[in-house]
């Protein structure tokens, strides 16, 4: 990593100039402290100029979801939306917004000589760029790097319910739950609920409606959500085809498991022979 090789330069630098000066009193510190000042200064610097580029990646994927909106809004104002088409144009829209987005991180590749971790934030960026793009060769290729510089970094409950899913339709449940027991700990109160909520779903469609349930109970008082109680009073009633993850909106259909409810189209009421609408 350069920040360290031209700290190690500094820190040499300053040792030897200060043997060449006759200083024989505390050469050892400063050159540990040349190394610590010129270390944290270049990590400083580097941390800007990255915290910038990653300010405009979302910058430019809020826009384009702002457009999105927009759209939506205009055309739920407008009678007789095509609401297929509609949806179509969306899907379209947001893949364009995470293909630039997958593009964008090219920007970023240089400062992996710089920063130990960046590589790893890198490909955490751009698995879930692919995961949007249900690229998911490229998606489990990414899954199956491990060690500490290679793999992906499981900060938020979406990265792991992502790694869940696939390891799901891959047929691997056990590895589902595995993933599931070990990185539950790390999230607290609501950030659990996805975890849950898709853990629960596995283990209903794998036929173990009372694990299912069972581990709703523990969820629903872990983090007090309405979905999660809303199902585990389903199971415990029996029934399981009213089991549903509905209530986690975008949040569940990101992971492409189910698809999301087709919206309904509005109709538009009509009053007398001039069929004005009121």
């Amino acid at each position: 990593m350069f920040s360290i090789f031209i700290s190690i330069v500094v820190a040499g630098s300053v040792v030897g100039a200060c043997a060449a000066a006759g200083v024989k009193a505390g050469t050892t510190w400063y050159g540990v402290l040349s190394f610590l000042v010129s270390f944290y200064s270049i990590s400083f610097l580097i941390r800007r100029k990255i915290k910038a580029l990653q300010n405009e990646l979302q910058e430019s994927m809020l826009a384009g979801q702002q457009r999105i909106n927009r759209k939506i809004q205009q055309a739920q104002n407008k009678p007789g939306t095509n609401v297929k088409l509609l949806q179509r144009q969306i899907e379209a829209d947001q893949k364009s917004i995470f293909k630039e987005a997958l593009a964008f991180t090219s920007r970023l590749e240089p400062f992996k000589k710089w920063s130990l971790m960046m590589g790893r934030q890198i490909i955490t960026m751009k698995l879930q760029f692919h995961y949007q793009l249900r690229e998911f060769d490229q998606v489990d290729a990414i899954l199956a790097k491990s060690g500490l510089f290679r793999g992906p970094l499981y900060l938020e409950p979406m990265l792991v319910a992502m790694k869940m899913a696939r390891q799901y339709k891959k047929g691997d449940v056990k590895g589902a739950e595995k993933t599931f027991k070990r990185r539950l700990p790390w999230f607290r109160g609501n950030r659990a609920t996805l975890l849950y909520a898709l853990m629960s779903w596995i283990l209903v469609k794998s036929d173990k409606p009372e694990e299912a349930r069972q581990l709703l109970l523990k969820g629903k008082e872990a983090t007090g959500d309405e979905t999660l109680a809303f199902n585990w009073e389903r199971l415990s009633n029996d029934k399981v085809k009213s089991f549903s993850n509905e209530g986690l909106g975008d949040q569940w259909y990101g992971l492409y498991l189910e698809n999301p409810p087709m919206p309904k189209q509005q109709r538009v009421r009509m009053s007398g022979k001039g069929h004005r609408p009121f």
